[in-house]
């Protein structure tokens, strides 16, 4: 998959699960809603007394799992920086322009943005539910 294909398929996703570790390293999982940016940085929004929340600040090591679809997806796996002043309203208008509806949250009390900067994407296209003719594409440090 190229890295054209890729941000094509990213974009079409609305909805990723993102990974992250908890105290006492138990592994925990939630259904996000995601943005992506042209250099394949994947942005959400939490409220800052979410489980994930606490996670990323504390480890900010995670993956993603994204698409599903025609048994396609992509899994991604990188470091979540909280957005700063500096950059928030850059990955806000991403996350808006996936999101338009979104922009109610900012009433919200303890909303936060992250973005996640990729280390590792690894893509698998499945052309039929038993993994026949099956496409995997490993792809690392890329736009390094």
């Amino acid at each position: 998959m190229t890295q054209p294909d890729l941000y094509g398929f990213l974009r079409l996703c609305k909805l990723g699960v993102v990974n992250s570790i908890g105290d006492s390293d138990v592994p925990q999982s939630a259904l996000v809603g995601i943005a992506v940016s042209d250099k394949l940085e994947i942005v959400f929004d939490t409220v800052d007394r979410s489980r994930k929340y606490s996670n990323l600040i504390a480890r900010p090591k995670c993956s993603f799992v994204i698409g599903w679809t025609g048994e396609q997806t992509v899994q991604y796996e990188g470091d979540a920086y909280k957005l700063s002043e500096g950059e928030l309203q850059q990955y806000q208008q991403i996350h808006f322009e996936a999101w338009p509806e979104c922009r109610a949250h900012l009433s919200w009390p303890g909303i936060v943005y992250f973005v996640v900067r990729r280390k590792i994407q690894r893509s698998v296209q499945n052309r039929d539910r038993w993994g026949r003719a099956s496409q995997r594409a490993d792809q690392r440090d890329l736009l390094r």
